[in-house]
């Protein structure tokens, strides 16, 4: 394996300057792993951002709650001709579906791995300063879950919602639910989990970087992606190291269904949802939802929510796989 240079350690840096030097740095060593965790009470938003999460401001209900380019459909001639009213409504059901698949994403796939990787399932992260970065970690997770139920709330107060479709389990969960349904071997299940959230944690600031660069959108949106990103920035070069730590320790059988099923778990974080938006629309009375979501389907790139997956390939490469890898990064980088 690859041989990683120690991070340097600086006694005065800040939250920020300290997670954008984490995500700078080509890989992260067991050095990193103790400056997280001692970073983590000034770092951590439920620490450092309680106060604003408990008032983002106002809520101006002519601005849109989720951008309207991340709308597969959005230009399809039949939304367009479905009234202003059903088309908000849409919209205000995409945030609401948006932070949903985050909450899930966190309570159903992360939070049960790091009960794992707190309770040693996986080999090789039994030392102090793993459990410690993953227990904060986790606390950062459940902190997320609260803050996206409160921005969802009060979106259904200020829209006045009073009713919601089903958004079921997002395609990320169900993909993994399906594939651990496929392998009845506990540490296959268990594999599958880890990576599904290493992929995850690794890659989760794209996802939230959609809302928190949005343009037109309510700032209390922006603010709770930022907030959530800015701990996802530490949370990744903990999985990255966790997943340096665990792969050598794997037994052949092992490394081998992690690197079979890779190429999974980074199609199933970016998969579009298309089972998402015709609910969406059927809900909100808009006719033709079906076509417009064929239509939508059948569009260039539209298979994949997000398309940039640059640091699982830095992983992949670091672990000394990317030849056993069935995934091309730069092609799935191309269609956005």
């Amino acid at each position: 394996m690859t041989t990683h240079a120690p991070f340097t350690d600086t006694p005065d840096t800040t939250p920020e300057t300290l997670d954008s030097e984490l995500l700078a740095q080509p890989s992260v060593g067991r050095s990193t792993l103790r400056r997280l965790a001692d970073a983590w009470p000034r770092r951590a938003t439920i620490r450092t951002d309680m106060a604003a999460v408990a008032d983002p401001g106002g809520y101006d209900p002519e601005l849109l709650d989720y951008p309207l380019e991340l709308l597969p459909f959005a230009e399809h001639p039949h939304f367009l001709a479905a009234s202003d009213e059903q088309r908000r409504q849409v919209n205000t059901m995409a945030w609401i579906s948006y932070n949903e698949r985050v909450i899930a994403a966190e309570e159903f796939v992360a939070n049960p791995t790091f009960t794992k990787l707190a309770h040693g399932v996986f080999p090789g992260v039994d030392r102090y300063e793993v459990k410690e970065v993953v227990q904060q970690s986790h606390v950062d997770e459940v902190w997320h879950t609260y803050m996206h139920m409160v921005a969802m709330q009060r979106t259904r107060e200020a829209r006045r919602l009073a009713a919601e479709p089903d958004y079921g389990q997002p395609v990320t969960n169900r993909r993994l639910y399906a594939l651990t349904d496929e392998h009845s071997e506990r540490w296959q299940k268990d594999l599958l989990y880890l990576l599904w959230t290493a992929v995850g944690e690794i890659s989760i600031n794209g996802f939230l970087d959609l809302l928190a660069r949005g343009k037109g959108i309510q700032p209390m949106h922006t603010l709770i992606a930022r907030l959530h990103a800015r701990d996802e920035a530490a949370h990744g070069p903990v999985l990255a190291e966790l997943m340096r730590e665990i792969f050598p320790k794997l037994n052949a059988e092992q490394r081998d269904f992690l690197v079979r099923m890779m190429p999974d778990a980074i199609t199933a974080f970016g998969a579009e949802d298309w089972e998402l938006w015709p609910r969406l629309l059927e809900f909100s009375g808009i006719r033709h939802a079906e076509e417009i979501i064929e239509d939508a389907r059948r569009l260039p790139g539209n298979e994949l929510m997000m398309n940039d997956f640059s640091t699982v390939h830095r992983l992949v490469r670091e672990l000394e796989i990317e030849h056993r890898v069935d995934y091309d990064f730069d092609a799935a980088r191309a269609q956005g």
